[in-house]
């Protein structure tokens, strides 16, 4: 239980400096715009692949079939 509370304050932690990272990024004046939509074009491709990765290991969890082990 408490490990489980650990590792929800560190990536609560960890999301915040990112957050604080991406808008300073996203506002800065000096960065031109299509340098800005290009970054945020990977980001959001890498989130989406990250998903289907996780949706992909969850869905398979309980399917994994063993067909040549004895229980």
């Amino acid at each position: 239980m408490l490990q489980k509370v650990a590792f929800f304050l560190i990536a609560a932690g960890v999301l915040v400096l990112i957050g604080w990272a991406v808008k300073g990024f996203f506002l800065a004046a000096d960065i031109p715009i299509w340098i800005r939509i290009a970054v945020g074009a990977i980001g959001l491709g890498v989130l989406i692949l990250i998903g289907i990765a996780i949706k992909d290991r969850l869905s398979k969890k309980g399917n994994e079939g063993f067909k040549e082990v004895d229980k």
